[in-house]
Parts: C-alpha cells; sequence; structure tokens
C-alpha cells in the first residue's frame, strides 16, 4: 500500500465521514475502514484535528506557519 499525504482538509472531511456513519448507526471500526485509513491513523487524526471546522483550521494553519 503506498503512503499518502492528506491535506489537513481532507483529513477533516474524512473525520466527519466517520462521524456521520457512525451517527447512522455503523460501527465506528466499519466506519474508519470505509474511509480508507487504519484506527490508528483515525485516532491521531482525531486527537490533533478533532473538533475542527474548516474556520479553525485556516486559523491552527496560520499559527504554525509562523
Amino acid at each position: 500500500m503506498a503512503n499518502k499525504r492528506h491535506k489537513p482538509e481532507e483529513i477533516v472531511t474524512k473525520l466527519r465521514q466517520v462521524e456521520v456513519l457512525v451517527g447512522q448507526g455503523m460501527a465506528r471500526i466499519d466506519a474508519i475502514r470505509q474511509i480508507s485509513v487504519v484506527e490508528q491513523t483515525y485516532y491521531r487524526w482525531r486527537k490533533q484535528y478533532g473538533g475542527m471546522g474548516t474556520a479553525q483550521l485556516v486559523r491552527h494553519r496560520n499559527i504554525w506557519d509562523c
């Protein structure tokens, strides 16, 4: 499997997709597999980007660019 670097916008979108699928009654592990990432990656992303919207993501990026 090739390594792919996901952009922060894609990460936030995938995290939201998992939350929607879980809200629809799908098991969390199945939802994580459906977005094509491993469980460890999902939890790492959730720790770093969890709860962020796109506006907060832009602000987060600007802080780290300085």
